[in-house]
């Protein structure tokens, strides 16, 4: 169970009448555990009759900004991806603001993680090339890697100190 990726989804009934009103709900939970929960939270309003809701806040998007009418359904799909993706998950939504084209870089275009481009640039060199050992050390790996990704061949997503995702840009 993911706690940390939680949704406040306020009660507008109660909101439009001056109460603070509403549920936390962990956005990883089953939809129909999540419509339960925001259906008893509609039920307690000190509102009678309430039946619309909003998303008002949310937590552990991990840098994603979930929209102002991001509906459950979406905010549970991102959620899901973030949880299944927990280190690049949000950066890749901020990167993107498109869930699918997230998932399409994490599943067909992730390269891997390094300490720096430079490193990828090199293991993918000497993974595809023979190098004589007389030149090894005149490759300037940090030329090669400003180029790859100046040209567009592939992008960056930088998640903490040496933490460098690459991707293609396909």
């Amino acid at each position: 169970m993911s706690e940390h990726i939680r949704i406040y989804v306020a009660d507008l009934a109660a909101y439009n009448a001056g109460h603070l009103h509403g549920v936390w709900v962990d956005a990883t939970l089953d939809m129909d555990d999540i419509q339960a929960e925001v259906d008893a939270m509609l039920a307690a309003s000190p509102v009678e009759g309430a039946e619309e809701y909003a998303i008002h806040d949310f937590e552990g998007f991990d840098g994603y900004c979930l929209g102002e009418y991001e509906g459950l359904q979406a905010a549970h799909e991102i959620a899901c991806f973030i949880e299944e993706y927990p280190d690049l998950g949000g950066a890749l939504l901020s990167q993107f603001n498109d869930l699918e084209q997230a998932r399409k870089a994490a599943e067909e275009d992730y390269c891997g993680c390094y300490a720096s481009l430079a490193d990828y640039a090199q293991e993918l060199t000497e993974q595809t090339t023979s190098i004589p050992q007389q030149l090894a050390h005149y490759i300037d790996y940090r030329a090669m890697a400003r180029d790859m990704e100046i040209g567009g061949d592939l992008f960056t997503l930088e998640t903490g100190f040496e933490q460098v995702h690459v991707f293609w840009n396909r």
